[in-house]
C-alpha cells in the first residue's frame, strides 16, 4: 500500500486568509492537490488539517480512500503536520508521497512518477527534480521515525540535505508548478488534470 499525505494545516499568514479554501478553477485550492494524489496511483489519501480545520473539512471532496486528520500542534511548524500525516497512514503502508496544499499545479502524473519509481527501485526517498529545482517526495516507511522526530518548520528538508546521496531523483524536463503564497499568485497557477469527481 502507498499513501499520500497532503499538508493543509498552515495558517497562511502571508496570504491573509485561509489559502486552502481560495477558489481556483471553481474548487478550493487544496482540492486540486487531493485530486492529484487520488489520481496518481496511491491507495489512500490523508489530509492534515489545523488552521480553520472545520471549514476546510467541510469544503473537501475526499475520494473513497481519503480521510482527514487534525494536527493540534500545527502552529509549531510544518514538521508536526508531516508527523501527524505519517502517523495517520494505514499500518500496512510501505511509503507516503508528501504534498503541499498550496501547489495546485502538481498533477496525477507527477504523483504517479514517484509511485512508479518507488515500485521500480525500492529507494528510501524518491523525489521529483524539475528543471528549476526539487519537487515533492515519496518517503519509505523506513525513514518515517526520523522524519517524525524533526521539529520546527523544516518539513523533511533537513533530512534531504543530510541524505542527499540516498535520494532517487525522478528528473522531469519541465519547470516546477508555482507555489501559491499571496493572493496575486492565484491567477497564474497551473490547473492540473482532474480525475474527479468522487
Amino acid at each position: 500500500m502507498i499513501s499520500a499525505v497532503v499538508l493543509a494545516a498552515g495558517a497562511a499568514t502571508r496570504f491573509g486568509r485561509t489559502k486552502q479554501l481560495e477558489p481556483l478553477g471553481g474548487v478550493p485550492l487544496v482540492q486540486h492537490v487531493v485530486d492529484a494524489a487520488a489520481g496518481g496511483g496511491v491507495d489512500e489519501v490523508v489530509v492534515v488539517l489545523g488552521h480553520d480545520a472545520e471549514a476546510i473539512r467541510a469544503a473537501l471532496r475526499l475520494p473513497p480512500s481519503g480521510r482527514s486528520v487534525l494536527n493540534p500542534r500545527f502552529a509549531q511548524g510544518q514538521s508536526t503536520s508531516v508527523a501527524a500525516g505519517l502517523g495517520a497512514c494505514d499500518p500496512s503502508s510501505e511509503a507516503a508521497v508528501v504534498l503541499m496544499a498550496d501547489q495546485p499545479g502538481i498533477s496525477p502524473r507527477h504523483v504517479r512518477a514517484l509511485v512508479d519509481a518507488f515500485a521500480d527501485t525500492g529507494a528510501e526517498i524518491v523525489r521529483l527534480a524539475f528543471r528549476d529545482g526539487p519537487g515533492p517526495a515519496l518517503l519509505a516507511r523506513s525513514v518515517w521515525p526520523e522524519v517524525a522526530a524533526l521539529t520546527g518548520d523544516t518539513g523533511a528538508r533537513a533530512l534531504f540535505d543530510a541524505w542527499w546521496e540516498r535520494i532517487r531523483w525522478v528528473r522531469l524536463d519541465e519547470d516546477a508548478p508555482p507555489d501559491i503564497d499571496r493572493p496575486q499568485d492565484v491567477p497564474g497557477a497551473r490547473t492540473p488534470e482532474r480525475p474527479g469527481p468522487w
